[in-house]
């Protein structure tokens, strides 16, 4: 489904019509099209109960209107789709079905950007044509279209946010290693990528008591309309039937707050960094905890949601590493209370929506730390960066699953690539954690200015050396071939 044909079929509609503006733009218009037809494909689904009631009213599900290809189109489409999204965003609800709060939930901040009601009709033709949540074959891909259409947008934008690679979610799923039916959320969820890598570390679910415990192990919460849509869609195709998302900022919930009934099993996070929060935000956390920092705060939700010996895996920028203040709070709490046990120091994973180094940290909560393990995970040999068309991929792990189960020490040219460090070591070096295995840095050689200049002419004679053989090469086979 989610070809590099497809999405590009799908954004060369959308930029032919004035409505549509931006990469935000492209994939909300789109995710709102799949979520309805991935919500009519589970409704099929569940017809076959036998107490079974329609949840969007019929004349406004997909198949009634959008399946047909010579179906309504123009400006009879469009004054439909006004009309879609009036009912959609004030379903009655009073029978107080959940499903019903999921869709009315969604639409609630979701807008159709199209004008032309010709091109939103080749739109939904080319979806229909491509996608069929019918195929259990299909139903589990919704994460690669989504992130095959961030791959292919020529400027990422606002959109590269919400994007967590998914070798990044798969190993941090892997490590905390959730079990089914325990209370698992991811309180900045995006798109739902950790999410749906726990329901895949989760397995085969099979009888009627698991899937009934899947339900609720999974949590999320999310600020911005566009990811929260896309979370509620992913888990829908992974048969989430009433996805326990909050459409909610995680951070303005006061911190005191929350009692041991809030408190979870399993936390696993990206949360957003380099961001702000106004002083109201702020105010919600403890003295020691108040900074405008969002990773900061979040890295202090976090530790107060977890339960006892619950367990958490999160990804936090290096400015993490090397902060005082807040920063050096938290990771003292984090020793002496958290259990922090080992951080994989990454590479620029996230190329291209951010250049930022970052790293893995996983703790249990009402443990002391015997001190942490560090693991620089290098670029594969042969790679400088990842990028678009080559990005990190599952087996990039590897050799960090091989060290993780026999941790040793490991030195490479002179420079640390794993090492455990003791508390003490680790307060001797002020809570610095950037001290602990850093990637080398590549010293840039700087020259005189004339040893420049003469290494830039010896440079540029070899290549006009090696240009005029190959000259020479293509001017011989055609006189051959005369």
């Amino acid at each position: 489904m989610a070809s590099s044909a497809l999405i590009k079929s799908l954004e060369n509609i959308m930029r032919i019509d004035d409505g549509v503006d931006g990469d935000s733009q492209y994939i909300g218009q789109v995710t709102w099209m799949l979520f309805l037809k991935a919500f009519d494909a589970k409704e099929m689904e569940w017809e076959f109960k036998p107490d079974y009631k329609g949840i969007i009213p019929e004349g406004y599900r997909w198949r009634d209107w959008a399946d047909d290809k010579e179906g309504i189109t123009g400006d009879a489409l469009i004054k439909f789709i006004n009309e879609l999204f009036d009912k959609l965003k004030n379903l009655d609800t009073s029978d107080g079905d959940m499903r019903k709060f999921v869709v009315k939930n969604v639409f609630t901040d979701i807008n159709n950007y199209m004008k032309s009601g010709t091109q939103l009709r080749k739109l939904i033709n080319a979806i229909n044509e491509k996608v069929d949540f019918n195929d259990a074959r299909e139903k589990h891909t919704f994460n690669d279209l989504y992130e095959g259409m961030l791959k292919d947008l020529q400027s990422s934008g606002n959109a590269g946010e919400y994007y967590t690679p998914r070798p990044v979610t798969n190993f941090i799923v892997e490590k905390v290693d959730p079990k089914l039916g325990e209370i698992v959320l991811d309180p900045a969820c995006g798109t739902g990528g950790f999410l749906t890598s726990t329901i895949a570390h989760f397995g085969s679910i099979e009888s009627t008591e698991d899937l009934q415990k899947l339900q609720t192990s999974i949590n999320g919460w999310e600020k911005k309309p566009l990811p929260f849509l896309l979370a509620m869609t992913n888990l829908i195709l992974h048969d989430i039937e009433i996805p326990n998302l909050k459409h909610i900022n995680s951070l303005n919930r006061p911190y005191t707050d929350y009692s041991e009934a809030d408190r979870v099993d399993v936390v696993v996070a990206n949360p957003p960094f380099g961001g702000s929060e106004d002083a109201a935000v702020k105010n919600n956390f403890p003295t020691e905890f108040q900074t405008s920092e969002t990773a900061d705060l979040f890295m202090a939700l976090i530790m107060n949601l977890l339960k006892d010996k619950g367990r958490c895996g999160i990804v936090l920028p290096d400015g993490f590493m090397f902060g005082d203040g807040v920063k050096a709070n938290i990771k003292e709490k984090l020793l002496k209370e958290y259990g922090l046990h080992t951080i994989i120091r990454l590479p620029q994973v996230f190329k291209p929506y951010a250049n930022v180094n970052t790293n893995l940290l996983f703790f249990q909560k009402g443990v002391e730390s015997e001190g942490v393990w560090f693991y620089r995970l290098d670029y594969p040999e042969g790679v400088k960066s990842f990028t678009k068309t080559k990005p990190m991929e599952d087996k990039h792990f590897d050799p960090v699953r091989e060290w993780w189960d026999n941790k040793v020490n490991i030195e490479i040219d002179g420079f640390d690539k794993a090492r455990f460090f003791s508390i003490d070591e680790l307060v001797e070096l002020d809570y610095n954690f950037d001290k602990c295995c850093p990637f080398p840095h590549i010293e840039e050689e700087i020259l005189e200015p004339a040893e420049l200049i003469s290494r830039y002419q010896s440079e540029r004679e070899e290549l006009n050396e090696s240009i005029d053989r190959i000259l020479a090469d293509i001017s011989a086979l055609l006189e051959v071939q005369e």
